[in-house]
């Protein structure tokens, strides 16, 4: 009794997190320790190997307002109603900032959308279907008595299968808002609907929007209003062709699109920093189908019919595919870094297949880490890790009033990570981790990137042969300290005063 009393006086446990991080758990300067702008590494990598750089265009060197998002949203909601005919009472929907998180999972067969961690285990707390959270209970029974999700079975390499969808890029986004709301209405209405063509409808919906041109409208229409942060990417693309680097473009968008964007953020003659751009390209199909040729287009975008023997510098290809690109070019290997924002579309076959470097673009990473940063964030942390290892520690005393105490310090440990999650999203929390455990995503970030950073723009802050080493993290049985060690007072951090001058 009286070891326990001991425990809870000093740690405070069983008190509210705010009132329990007022212990000072925090070292002097942990706080704002992370920079928003740095770029992180999964490999080591030295940019003065890097001969040739390759971007893709959207949400890579164009940043887009979240006002698009709305415009998706809005535009595929009228398709529905308008052409798929459904009902018209979906017009009361609006888009819904901040609902829904990238790297989600979307089971079509049982109307989930939900997180899936790195070892395919369901985040309790993240399935949703419509707008509303499913029990925890309910989702396990859906799964036969378990949380993980047989995802082998259910989906493909890039993430789609019949029954299992995972989206991926940042224009899934409004996808995933409205697929929700459409299931919302229905189940609120009482309408008994087909999961497989529900889901079909809507992603058609957002097809056309994409496919049809509306998008590319909207934005050609106000690039101000749409187009971030331009100026910098100008400043990256002519430091690089200074520093006599080569650089090409290979994008799915088509190049009028193209033309004004770059125009917008670069200049009229931006064409003359690429040694190539290839438009329409049809990722990730242009990294495994050796079928299409490239087509030559001329000033205006009109197609011309001679066979390409060569890449020409200056000039605007359309189609095409990676092995023609390699035999033409003779670029291969680890003095190509292809920066992208789809892990999937855009990185997974040029790491896996063809051994270039691959630079991630995320730009949630900017918002995450300024949460990360913030006390709040490192106090709920801290005293998550003091009662992960106390209850580690203490779980051998198995007497009534002990279990009762560990009984309550894991019902607390719950509540800070539940709060701690909330912090990044209250529906589905971090794109990096389901609590402990790393998301599907970011072991998918951390396989098929050597880099990642919020935006091109990041490349600016290094000088072009810098090189990036990644942190040696410990595995759990190397690991001689975590926080948790820390708080408990079992063992003192190394070097913790040299970790503040870091960035």
């Amino acid at each position: 009794v009286f070891w326990w009393s001991y425990i809870a006086a000093t740690f405070h446990v069983g008190e509210p997190a705010e009132t329990a991080a007022a212990v000072n758990l925090l070292p002097p300067g942990v706080c704002n320790l992370l920079n928003p702008a740095a770029i992180y590494a999964n490999n080591e990598i030295s940019l003065g190997d890097v001969e040739i750089y390759g971007f893709d265009y959207d949400y890579t060197l164009a940043q887009y307002s979240n006002l698009l998002h709305s415009m998706i949203f809005n535009t595929a909601r009228d398709i529905l109603i308008e052409q798929f005919k459904y009902p018209e009472g979906l017009g009361k929907y609006d888009y819904i900032p901040g609902f829904a998180i990238r790297g989600l999972h979307y089971d079509v067969q049982k109307s989930l959308l939900m997180k899936i961690d790195a070892f395919h285990y369901v985040q309790l707390g993240t399935a949703y279907r419509g707008l509303k959270p499913v029990p925890d209970e309910e989702v396990i029974e859906l799964y036969g008595g378990t949380q993980h999700i047989p995802l082998y079975q259910m989906s493909d390499f890039y993430g789609k299968g019949p029954s299992l969808k995972q989206f991926m890029d940042i224009f899934s986004l409004p996808e995933m808002t409205l697929l929700s709301s459409v299931i919302d209405y229905f189940i609120t209405h009482g309408i008994e609907f087909d999961q497989v063509h529900l889901y079909k409808d809507i992603s058609d919906a957002i097809r056309d929007v994409h496919v049809k041109g509306v998008m590319y409208k909207w934005i050609e229409k106000d690039l101000e209003q749409y187009i971030l942060h331009g100026d910098e990417i100008y400043a990256v693309l002519n430091r690089l062709v200074n520093h006599k680097k080569k650089l090409f473009l290979i994008t799915n968008s088509p190049f009028s699109f193209v033309d004004k964007g770059m125009k917008h953020m670069v200049g009229k003659n931006w064409r003359d920093l690429f040694d190539m751009v290839i438009v329409q390209a049809d990722k990730p199909n242009f990294f495994t189908d050796r079928r299409k040729p490239f087509r030559k287009l001329d000033d205006k975008g009109s197609l011309q019919w001679d066979k390409i023997n060569q890449l020409e510098k200056g000039k605007i290809y359309k189609e095409g595919n990676l092995f023609d690109f390699l035999r033409l070019t003779g670029w291969r290997g680890s003095k190509v870094l292809y920066f992208g924002d789809h892990l999937y579309s855009d990185l997974a076959d040029l790491m896996l297949r063809h051994g270039w470097r691959t630079g991630a673009i995320v730009p949630e990473l900017e918002t995450e880490i300024r949460i990360i940063n913030t006390e709040q964030y490192m106090h709920s942390l801290t005293w998550q890790q003091a009662l992960t290892g106390l209850l580690e520690r203490m779980q051998m005393y198995q007497d009534a009033e002990s279990k009762q105490v560990l009984l309550e310090w894991m019902k607390e440990r719950q509540e800070i990570r539940s709060l701690t999650k909330n912090l990044f999203n209250p529906q589905f929390g971090s794109i990096f981790r389901t609590f402990h455990n790393p998301t599907y995503f970011s072991r998918r970030l951390v396989r098929f990137s050597d880099i990642y950073m919020a935006s091109i723009s990041c490349l600016l802050n290094y000088d072009v042969n810098f090189t990036f080493y990644p942190r040696r993290t410990p595995l759990q049985h190397e690991a001689p300290l975590w926080m948790d060690q820390l708080c408990t007072g079992c063992m003192k951090t190394p070097f913790l005063e040299e970790m503040v001058h870091i960035r």
